[in-house]
């Protein structure tokens, strides 16, 4: 039940960098898109039909892709709106979650709310490429700001410190130790005398150190962490750095166990998101796609044979008989948590995949304030602060900064028993909950709070949760036989690929399910 930040935290702080980039890489966190353009499927497909079934990021850009190589295309969609979990929440919307809750938003207008995906890295070619094909603007997302916070309920008496100082005064004790022993001929038997020069140097610099490489209060460690009095004009007071917190200090609070994540390959800028929302990106491929897509279809049953599929559904709104729909072939992009509860023609080793991989349990809240106090009063503009709250993060808006009138920030983002526990309660108790605890950090949220929305992934009907959860001994098992082609299914999506949980990972997936389903379709 560890969550992947705790427990990939854990690792690193136990076994250092290396162990932990080990273990990144076998959750399948770390991989690099290998996206070269989309396929080129030559060859004469004559008149063959796809069905897709879900119209998430996987199924549009698998049927952007078929169409466009002259396939007959159609695309069954559980919800209303194309993105599965691509989407975006704003004023006016509705949804009901499992158990028949319904959550109305009351967001001003121009105010949204990602809970699903919300940043793309620059190194995900793959959307990018589509991004700038359809025609969707894009702009900065700010993953680190060095004026948020870190906080913990055990260290400074609870009080939240801005990331720049604690960062500054790890770095500046960390040096000062190195230096120390590097001075002190301890390295001796590991660097040549030019490198401990070298070294020193470097220290010197990174840590922020003064000409006897120490780390204490001056103009060097202020222009780090900050100052005590800011630099001011004309006969106004000259800066003042300030105090750097002790070593002990700083090891004992943990807040160093975050620091990592602005060197994580997917939050290193420069970091996008969709101007307007992350449903930009799904509205874009339904501009080309959408009227192969039938909504609210939910898909009842899965049969293949030698000469085709035939796939069930029903209509959610008109109600009645279930319907088919047959077609040569299906490309399934549905999760493996819903597609495990449904009837599948298939042979065992795909069947044995599809139930093997659990879900993540994961909640986002965003919170509506009635003005952008992070802003005009912490200097706080995009970027994150960590808690060890259960609600684990406050993500403050990479949009509209500077704008008078209402903000949406993200109140809370918490997996396992952390997010099972919040979505215990009822919405309006869920928002609660991340008030009172984002006023430990922002004592302004009770005062300035005005609605908020909440979407626990485990306990939506689309999905069941928020992402495939693999493990080196699934994927050896499981991998390969959930991604080949079983008759006339095959399946994608960002269960189906090496980076679980991004978008890059679905459309990838997609790309590389099509590829295949097409080869064997012209060499039949």
């Amino acid at each position: 039940m560890l969550t992947r930040r705790v427990l990939l935290s854990g690792i690193g702080a136990a076994g250092g960098s290396m162990a932990m980039f080990q273990a990144m890489a076998s959750l399948g966190l770390n991989g690099e898109s290998n996206y070269a353009g989309p396929p080129k499927l030559d060859g004469n497909v004559r008149g063959t039909s796809v069905v897709i079934l879900g119209a998430g990021l996987a199924g549009l850009v698998g049927a952007l892709e078929l169409r466009k190589a002259g396939y007959k295309v159609d695309v069954l969609e559980y919800n209303s709106r194309p993105g599965g979990r691509c989407w975006t929440i704003r004023g006016g919307d509705t949804y009901t979650e499992l158990g028949g809750e319904t959550q109305h938003c009351s967001f001003a207008p121009g105010q949204y709310f990602d809970p699903g995906p919300w940043r793309i890295p620059y190194h995900h070619r793959a959307i990018l490429d589509y991004c700038s094909k359809l025609g969707i603007a894009l702009e900065p997302f700010n993953q680190v700001n060095y004026n948020a916070y870190l906080h913990s309920q055990k260290a400074f008496d609870g009080q939240p410190q801005r990331y720049r100082t604690i960062n500054a005064d790890y770095q500046g004790h960390i040096a000062e130790l190195l230096a120390k022993a590097t001075s002190q001929q301890k390295l001796s038997d590991e660097v040549s005398r030019e490198d401990v020069e070298i070294l020193l140097e470097s220290l010197r610099t990174w840590g922020a150190l003064d000409k006897d490489y120490r780390y204490q209060k001056n103009v060097l460690s202020g222009a780090r962490r900050g100052w005590a009095v800011e630099p001011g004009g004309g006969l106004a007071s000259t800066s003042l750095p300030g105090d750097p917190v002790g070593l002990s200090d700083v090891l004992k609070s943990r807040l160093w166990e975050t620091l990592w994540l602005a060197s994580f390959y997917e939050f290193q800028t420069p970091i996008f998101q969709p101007v307007g929302g992350m449903d930009m990106v799904a509205k874009g491929f339904a501009r080309q796609v959408g009227n192969l897509v039938r909504y609210n279809a939910q898909v009842t049953q899965i049969d293949q044979n030698d000469q085709g599929v035939t796939i069930s559904y029903k209509d959610k709104v008109q109600g009645g008989a279930d319907k088919q729909i047959k077609a040569d072939y299906c490309l399934c992009t549905l999760p493996l948590s819903t597609l495990s509860q449904i009837p599948v023609t298939a042979g065992g080793p795909l069947q044995a995949a599809i139930s093997a991989v659990s879900y993540a349990a994961a909640i986002k809240i965003g919170l509506q304030f009635k003005r952008r106090f992070w802003e005009t009063e912490e200097a706080i503009y995009g970027g994150i602060t960590h808690t060890d709250l259960p609600i684990s993060q406050i993500a403050y808006p990479s949009y509209g900064m500077g704008r008078p009138g209402p903000g949406v920030l993200l109140g809370g983002y918490t997996y396992g028993l952390d997010a099972y526990d919040l979505s215990s309660r009822s919405a309006p108790e869920r928002v609660a909950e991340a008030v009172r605890q984002g006023a430990r950090i922002h004592p302004q949220y009770p005062q300035e709070f005005d609605s908020g929305m909440t979407v626990p992934w485990h306990r939506m009907p689309t999905t069941l949760g928020c992402f495939a959860m693999w493990t080196d001994e699934l994927r050896a098992q499981h991998y390969d036989n959930l991604c080949n082609l079983d008759g006339r299914l095959v399946l994608a999506g960002e269960h189906a690929s090496h980076l679980p949980g991004w978008q890059e990972g679905a459309i990838l997936s997609s790309l590389d399910a099509i590829s295949r389903l097409h080869k064997k379709v012209v060499t039949a």
